[in-house]
């Protein structure tokens, strides 16, 4: 069953080809698909037993609605990708030559996968109730931090227009959901991606991506002279300390 991930992959990256967003292309997915592969080695050496194979599928099908997202095309990519994904899902099979047999996935299995996809987005209200939709969420937040979560937040920023900051409307007075600028929407989302983490393994590296993020903010303080985003940092949401598995 593990051939399926390599034949579901040139199908999920199909759905990025010339049209997605640098933030949210396939390499985003490579990377997400890394730090899932980490966090589930965590998991097996404290003696959990997530699927592989459902973490893997997910992650590759998590975000081929964003595209269409971004386009304008449709309204939520988590709801929509899951709904697609078992299109996708319930078309492969792996057949063994040798064996002369073939295997399929089961309406279980495709209903778990479907249920990583539409829980892994920030902002929906589906709470993630397996370990496999937890890992998932966790290594797709993992993405948003640290120096590439950066990256992401100004190149996604670049493609909108989106002012990097604007002094006229620091964090404390920006209204918005999202944060009328780049450093805003660092302030508003990412800072607290940490407190979202649902592993104990995603939320220590959380933890360490958010300190990256935290140093760029001080020397951005530094350089513009901005006494507003010298507070940010300790204005922000801060680790709550709590063990990921007792949530």
């Amino acid at each position: 069953m593990s051939r399926l991930l390599e034949t579901v992959r040139p199908i999920a990256r199909s759905y990025f080809d010339g049209r997605a967003s640098p933030a949210h292309d396939w390499q985003h997915v490579r990377r997400v698909e890394t730090n899932g592969r980490r966090l589930l080695s965590a998991r097996a050496e404290v003696g959990d037993d997530a699927d592989a194979l459902v973490l893997g599928l997910a992650t590759l099908l998590h975000d081929i609605g964003r595209p269409g997202e971004d386009a304008g095309e449709i309204d939520d990519h988590a709801e929509w990708g899951a709904m697609e994904a078992r299109s996708v899902l319930e078309s492969v099979h792996d057949d063994d030559e040798k064996n002369g047999t073939r295997a399929t996935l089961s309406d279980a299995t495709i209903d778990e996968i479907a249920h990583c996809i539409r829980a892994h987005r920030y902002s929906t209200e589906v709470e993630p109730r397996t370990l496999e939709a937890k890992l998932l969420s966790d290594a797709d937040n993992l993405d948003a931090l640290g120096a590439i979560g950066l990256s992401r937040v100004f190149s996604y920023g670049g493609e909108r227009g989106t002012p990097l900051y604007d002094p006229d409307v620091p964090p404390a007075a920006d209204d918005s959901t999202a944060g009328r600028s780049s450093v805003n929407h660092i302030a508003k989302k990412i800072l607290d991606l940490p407190n979202r983490m649902y592993t104990d393994a995603g939320y220590r590296e959380a933890l360490e991506r958010r300190a990256t993020i935290e140093a760029f903010l001080d020397s951005l303080a530094q350089e513009l002279e901005c006494q507003e985003l010298a507070r940010l940092v300790a204005d922000s949401p801060q680790p709550d300390d709590e063990t990921r598995e007792d949530r």
